[in-house]
């Protein structure tokens, strides 16, 4: 996160910064590839587990 966002700018407010991290945050979590879940970015791989979960227990 330091290295993308926030050695990158120089805010003027604390607020500032806490809004853009925010952003940078949502970004990475839901759009950004991952290589280690095959591309996919975190936040999918997490939902699509957790609907397989419940899948899974309401079959059974």
């Amino acid at each position: 996160m330091k290295d993308e966002c926030v050695y990158l700018h120089a805010w003027d407010t604390g607020s500032q910064a806490k809004s853009a991290i925010g952003q940078w945050m949502t970004f990475y979590n839901h759009r950004r590839p991952h290589t280690a879940h095959g591309g996919q970015p975190p936040a999918g791989v997490y939902f699509n587990s957790i609907e397989t979960d419940q899948q899974t227990k309401a079959v059974a």
